[in-house]
């Protein structure tokens, strides 16, 4: 099976690619067009600000390459918000692939979340034999506001999409690399898809 880590400068890279490794898989980073069309699975990651990485996918043309991707892709953290319209996080234009947008938390919580909050409502088999109310490891001042793609939540001052997905792809706002067994699962679920 070959995996894809899109390599495209945009943080935690090579904590995905431990723990893929704990899984028994050797992932491949790559910001190959060829290389990426070909992957049997994609991973989409991200640590940073929005639109400095929107722009990094726009300088390599991976902003056009990834909505197009027929085999399971998985957007982690700022992956999965660059996969929604639109971001307020320096008003930015996303890919467009999950129909909602990401906002700013309130000033009436302290930002960027960072820690451990829970996640409800799991709605896919990309959670399969993971419990209602799993913590889940989160840093993040963002997040995507609630559709009908939504497959978790999550509360932080109001209720928002902590995972979404639409046909083949998939997208989690927490960090299944860093989230203990539970995102062991949810990492393993995924390469199972």
């Amino acid at each position: 099976m070959k995996i894809i880590i899109i390599n495209y400068g945009a943080g935690n890279i090579q904590s995905i690619k431990f723990a893929l490794q704990r899984l028994g898989v050797e992932a491949i980073l790559s910001n190959d067009a060829d290389e990426i069309r070909n992957a049997d699975k994609v991973i989409f990651p991200g640590v940073g600000e929005a639109s400095s990485a929107m722009k990094k996918l726009n300088e390599s043309q991976l902003d056009t390459i990834i909505p197009t991707l027929t085999q399971p892709v998985l957007g982690i953290c700022l992956g999965m918000q660059l996969m929604c319209n639109s971001s307020e996080e320096g008003n930015t234009k996303g890919l467009g692939i999950f129909d909602t947008e990401v906002m700013r938390f309130s000033q009436n919580v302290k930002v960027p979340q960072i820690g451990w909050n829970t996640i409800q409502n799991l709605k896919s088999p990309l959670f399969e034999g993971v419990r209602e109310n799993e913590y889940m490891y989160l840093v993040h001042s963002f997040y995507a506001q609630k559709s009908n793609e939504m497959i978790a939540e999550s509360n932080y001052d109001i209720s928002y999409a902590s995972a979404l997905q639409k046909d083949n792809f998939y997208g989690v706002q927490f960090h299944p690399e860093k989230s203990s067994k539970a995102g062991s699962r949810i990492l393993k679920n995924f390469l199972e898809l």
